[in-house]
């Protein structure tokens, strides 16, 4: 298929453009939602040559419905979505949301696709009538701690951390939260910050999973948030908010949180705000010393000083 492909000089950006995207960030919300998507379609769309800007993801999310709720959200496997129907059953319950005159590879539009799927448990894969929620699984908060956003899996959420306001527990790393955690000392209602986790800062944007697998263990991901400019593993429930951007390390408002900072979550409202004056903020960011990486030399060394915003894809700048 991919020699027909070349044959008749069919390419990527004939397939992948803002429509395709947002099929895509379609079925993303009607699955339960994953934060790496946002990365990876940010990145395809800048590849692409295409402007999708991460608020067009929050209003895609408040027109489609929360169909599925697989592991760790809910009870059900990606196995059993497979045998429910799979992704074209889903996209079949979706029809008046996507663009289905589009090419795929297959040779076939959307549409011809989906007319030849149907569900076959509609416990798995559930109608608009019986969504989990009339709203998809991710959300995009904004606010004066993410000026460029930052990502949630809304559907992993319990209903009582859906807003939030505590202290902030500052951490540099994830290790350091990491033993924090571990040692007893982060009690409910804490909001754990773990910062220089984002693509600058780690350097490449490692998953927060040790951390927010640590919390559900615990017991404790129904009364703490997380916060980071890193990501997380799709095993991640709870009220995790990743992605935060500019990170830390692009000397972003995260940057300037010190222990005890107020912060305010709204997953409804898309907000995520750290109770400081404008003018606090950047006093704080700008009595700090520029970020230096520890790699002097070689690839991390290039790709730290070129990688753009978690915001945009984390992609090269140039």
């Amino acid at each position: 298929k991919i020699m027909e492909l070349l044959s008749d000089n069919i390419c990527p950006r004939d397939i992948i453009n803002p429509h395709s995207l947002e099929n895509a960030f379609s079925v993303d919300m009607a699955l339960g939602g994953s934060t790496n998507s946002v990365l990876h379609l940010m990145a395809i769309a800048h590849e692409a040559g295409v402007e999708f800007p991460l608020d067009k993801i929050n209003a895609i999310s408040e027109k489609t419905p929360c169909l599925c709720k697989l592991r760790p959200a809910g009870t059900y496997h990606i196995e059993d979505l497979d045998r429910a129907g799979g992704i074209s059953a889903v996209m079949k319950e979706l029809r008046p949301l996507l663009h289905l005159g589009l090419k795929t590879v297959s040779g076939l539009t959307i549409g011809q696709i989906i007319n030849k799927a149907s569900v076959i448990d509609s416990d798995v894969i559930r109608s608009k009538s019986t969504a989990y929620s009339d709203k998809g699984g991710l959300a995009i908060l904004f606010g004066n701690l993410a000026p460029e956003g930052g990502v949630v899996k809304r559907s992993a959420v319990a209903p009582e951390m859906m807003v939030h306001k505590g202290p902030a527990r500052v951490f540099d790393s994830e290790d350091d939260a990491t033993k924090a955690i571990m040692g007893g000392k982060i009690q409910p209602g804490d909001v754990l910050v773990i910062r220089y986790e984002g693509p600058k800062g780690g350097p490449g944007m490692r998953e927060m999973l040790t951390p927010t697998s640590l919390l559900g263990g615990m017991g404790l991901d129904k009364t703490v948030a997380l916060i980071t400019d890193g990501r997380f593993s799709g095993a991640t429930r709870g009220a995790a908010i990743g992605h935060v951007s500019p990170e830390a390390a692009a000397r972003g408002p995260i940057s300037a949180i010190k222990e005890g900072d107020i912060i305010s979550i709204d997953i409804p409202n898309n907000k995520l705000e750290v109770l400081l004056a404008d003018d606090e903020i950047i006093k704080r960011i700008n009595s700090l010393d520029k970020f230096e990486t520890r790699f002097k030399t070689g690839y991390l060394a290039r790709y730290t000083e070129n990688v753009t915003s978690a915001s945009s894809g984390a992609v090269f700048s140039k």
